[in-house]
């Protein structure tokens, strides 16, 4: 849940974001402005310009990303899966409207196709006339952006994808995304929709010391479950107040030593990568002894009848009109 509160302890009012991410705590940080409100039939929408953060998309509550660390999460998401692949070609994003996703996925050389499967089409409209630094990838030729539930666009897909990414929301409950985290859409929908060698990442939730067992792990185990190779990794957001995961799957070996990471980079990607280089994924995917411990006695597998979920309520009634 997130509120937007004013306060003039100081004497001076301030408006302030406020969202709780846990029981018993909440993270707040200081606006400059509500720059623009909305709701879709799906969720309610909210650009912020913050102080600490730069502008930041909040859907139904929940901040999604800030300009000033979005990178971190999205460099992270996309370039590991894309430069352990051989020759990734055809690329199906879930979920991803806010474009920061199709953005890293269309720095890539070998990309000749993209396909961005968003459920809520306001969204995708709000980030491209918002969003200015992805305004440049919704225009790009590759990119194919379609209005669709994920599962639903992936079983009517005859052709198969070199990589599927997910960049979905966090399973929350009552929220549309959480049923593709389950192990019957990994192994029924999604594993038949990539093509030999093909990889899947995901985001997972957070991955902090004491937050992991959130999701996290609960993803990752399901995930072992329907392919033979899975790696966790996280990196610290500090938007989102802690640590963050991401799990990449597949029936291929996933193995790329730090040298040949930065050469994968050097030779595919356009521009500087501003956080993921070799050793930092090399880093990122050595998790903390507590954290290893964990998802190694890991027994429960995400389904419909045993969902974990974010906590948070999933709403921003307190953010006024623009």
């Amino acid at each position: 849940m997130s509120d937007i509160s004013s306060s003039n302890g100081s004497g001076r009012k301030s408006c302030w974001y406020e969202e709780e991410i846990e029981q018993n705590l909440r993270w707040c940080f200081a606006l400059n402005s509500i720059l623009h409100t909305g709701s879709s039939q799906y969720q309610d929408i909210a650009l912020l310009d913050t102080k600490p953060f730069g502008k930041a998309l909040v859907l139904d509550g929940k901040l999604q990303s800030a300009e000033m660390d979005e990178f971190i999460y999205h460099e992270s998401l996309v370039h590991p899966a894309l430069l352990h692949h051989q020759n990734p070609k055809n690329i199906f994003i879930m979920g991803g409207g806010e474009g920061s996703t199709a953005r890293e996925i269309l720095r890539h050389r070998t990309v000749e196709r993209v396909v961005m499967c968003d459920i809520d089409e306001e969204v995708v409209d709000f980030c491209k006339s918002h969003l200015a630094a992805n305004k440049e990838a919704f225009f790009d030729p590759r990119l194919h952006v379609v209005i669709n539930d994920a599962r639903a666009e992936l079983e009517k897909r005859k052709n198969g994808f070199d990589v599927i990414v997910g960049d979905l929301a966090d399973p929350i409950e009552g929220g549309p995304c959480y049923k593709l985290y389950t192990k019957s859409f990994y192994e029924g929908t999604l594993k038949p929709r990539l093509n030999e060698g093909g990889i899947f990442v995901t985001q997972a939730g957070p991955a902090g010391v004491f937050s992991h067992t959130e999701v996290f792990s609960c993803i990752y185990n399901t995930l072992r479950h329907v392919f033979r190779y899975v790696v966790p990794y996280s990196a610290h957001i500090p938007s989102y107040a802690d640590t963050w995961g991401w799990v990449m799957a597949s029936d291929s070996p996933l193995t790329l030593d730090a040298e040949k990471f930065d050469a994968r980079i050097r030779q595919r990607i356009e521009g500087e990568n501003r956080y993921l280089d070799g050793k930092t994924f090399a880093s990122a995917s050595i998790l903390s002894k507590a954290v290893r411990k964990s998802l190694a006695k890991e027994t429960q597998l995400y389904t419909e009848g045993t969902a974990k979920f974010i906590y948070g309520h999933g709403n921003c009634p307190n953010i006024p009109s623009a």
